[in-house]
């Protein structure tokens, strides 16, 4: 398991370095000069426009740029010289072209409104879908079982934001039960926190839910139909047994992988969700980005979600590996 451990997190690293390269060629080696979005397309004189490409480090080649951006994020970086040098301090991935403000503040402001999001709607999508897609095929062929299944084929069907306007027009609107959603930090207070959650976290799970129903239902059934479960019952093993302690974990074994990548991957691109309901997430944030061409914030974004995702890959592996002793650890 230690061999292990160290081939995956060397195999991250590497990944993260190709992928920190390649975002930052893409989006600094495009044509365009990146000092003209600080400076103005406008009002910019000539003169300013050289003293910033110098205080950048935008009048060097590519690849001594990407080195100081690399060296910045594990020691920091000084940009510009003389008395008005700015310190940034590791992890540093630069200053925002719109707010001045450092890209890693506003990653880290941005990272518990969209964990909150992302982390309350995964509970609820794989207890939901987990639960129904075993109940589903448990009662293969039954009134039940087809219940379920048109219930998961309209949950596919009906896209992210028609189910927000729904329960926005449904519950703060003609129910008014609830306030229109607001983000509220968890510390403040964990309830109010919570109730404006609520909907945003039904939103974002109801596509996930249906998709975890068929998958749980698919793979259950094909785990029934084993020949170590049949030989369990004919062993005289009581069928709850048999399918708490045998079937249940060799059908969810493969959504372990599936799980964690959804998760890393909403983390940042559950944009829709964060957008309709208002709240300031790393979604909303790269969407804001992207509008005004702030190349920092954009490639800051980028490589923190691609960051989570290797993470997730590696965390993935190691966790299959665990559940199921018959993965080998290669």
């Amino acid at each position: 398991m230690a061999a292990y451990l160290i081939r995956r997190v060397l195999g991250a690293l590497v990944v993260l370095l190709v992928l920190s390269a390649a975002v930052y060629v893409i989006f600094y080696a495009l044509p365009g000069n990146p000092a003209q979005l600080v400076c103005g397309p406008k009002t910019c004189q000539a003169d300013q426009l050289h003293r910033i490409e110098t205080e950048l480090g935008l009048d060097q080649p590519i690849y001594l740029q990407y080195w100081h951006f690399l060296v910045g994020i594990f020691a920091g970086r000084t940009f510009s010289g003389g008395p008005e040098a700015i310190h940034c301090a590791a992890p540093c991935l630069g200053y925002s072209y719109q707010t001045g403000e450092p890209v890693t503040s506003l990653l880290l402001d941005r990272l518990p409104v969209s964990a909150s999001l992302v982390v309350g709607g995964f509970v609820i999508w794989v207890l939901v879908g987990v639960g129904l897609g075993v109940v589903s095929a448990l009662r293969r062929g039954r009134a039940l079982d087809r219940v379920v299944t048109t219930a998961t084929l309209a949950g596919n069907s009906v896209p992210v934001f028609l189910v927000g306007l729904l329960l926005l027009l449904v519950f703060c609107v003609y129910l008014r039960a609830l306030p229109f959603p607001g983000y509220q930090p968890l510390t403040g207070n964990p309830a109010l926190w919570a109730q404006n959650l609520i909907l945003p976290w039904v939103s974002l799970s109801v596509v996930s839910a249906a998709v975890y129903t068929r998958l749980t239902r698919t793979s259950m059934l094909e785990t029934l139909a084993e020949d170590h479960i049949r030989t369990f019952r004919a062993y005289g093993l009581s069928e709850s047994r048999v399918i708490r302690r045998h079937a249940l974990r060799g059908a969810l074994t493969p959504l372990i992988t599936i799980g964690t990548i959804d998760l890393a991957t909403s983390l940042t691109g559950a944009t829709l969700t964060e957008s309709l309901f208002g709240l300031p997430g790393l979604g909303q944030l790269l969407v804001t980005s992207v509008r005004n061409i702030d190349l920092p914030v954009v490639v800051g974004v980028t490589i923190l979600a691609g960051a989570v995702i290797v993470v997730a890959n590696m965390v993935a592996d190691i966790l299959y590996s665990v559940a199921d002793r018959r993965v080998a650890l290669a």
